[in-house]
């Protein structure tokens, strides 16, 4: 039954691939003959994907919270790269990713096309990255980080780091946290992080052989970014998160 029930997510998966491919060629093709910069169709068509591939994936999805009527800049924990189409299927998004993402096949054509900025471990240049992340939320397009830098097991939250966030102080834009969760019978799911060594097949194939997954995302209160520096806003956002996921852990101790 699990070999099969692989086999049927698979084989979705790849047709809904073999969909989107040709799509993103044909947008990155129009975009190249009219010279015209189409990010907002790129969002659009990535929203549009990123639901079908969330259907695809083996996830119970649950959102609590309101969905910001203007553009912002999202930060969010980081526990596996389902993370993306998941919170990218809310809103049309662009992502900031790192930049061995890009040499990913497929996926990394996918990504680009999708709009995703890249950007280099240890990158020292912050300045000019700020300075692009900044043209973009000024364009009225939203954004969205993970701060913590890397994957975790999503029981608590790393140290958000606020050397991107002087792009939401400079455009003046708020911040959207956002805490997001993988359970399985209550409990945080071990199979969903995608952390260490682990390789992007290993674990996608992890996934389509698993149970259902339960998802909990909470679109927490909007951080206002005006008289706060990047330090300031990087620790009310992880504030918010972490007691967004203690309180989310404590919940079910106390219904028992």
């Amino acid at each position: 039954m699990n070999k099969l029930r692989l086999y049927l997510r698979m084989l979705r998966l790849l047709a809904l691939i073999g969909l989107i491919t040709p799509l993103a060629g044909v947008l990155s093709l129009l975009e190249h003959l009219l010279r015209q910069d189409l990010m907002g169709q790129r969002q659009r068509l990535s929203r549009w994907f990123f639901a079908r591939l969330s259907n695809a994936l083996p996830f119970r999805l649950s959102v609590h919270g309101e969905l910001p009527q203007q553009p912002m800049l999202w930060v969010s924990n980081h526990i596996s790269w389902t993370d993306i189409p998941l919170l990218g299927m809310l809103a049309p998004l662009s992502f900031l990713s790192k930049a061995e993402v890009r040499a990913w096949p497929l996926a990394g054509w996918l990504a680009h096309q999708a709009g995703t900025l890249f950007i280099r471990r240890g990158a020292a240049d912050s300045n000019l990255l700020n300075q692009q992340l900044g043209h973009h939320l000024g364009q009225g397009r939203p954004l969205l980080i993970f701060p913590e830098g890397t994957t975790t097991d999503g029981l608590v939250p790393r140290t958000f780091h606020g050397r991107l966030l002087s792009s939401a102080i400079d455009s003046g834009v708020a911040l959207q946290p956002v805490a997001i969760r993988y359970l399985r019978d209550g409990q945080p799911c071990m199979i969903t992080p995608f952390v260490g060594d682990d390789d992007m097949l290993s674990h996608l194939l992890r996934l389509l052989a698993s149970d259902p997954i339960d998802v909990q995302i909470r679109l927490l209160q909007p951080i206002a970014s005006a008289s706060l520096n990047r330090n300031q806003l990087a620790r009310r956002a992880h504030a918010a998160v972490a007691s967004a996921l203690a309180a989310d852990r404590q919940a079910p101790a106390q219904a028992a």
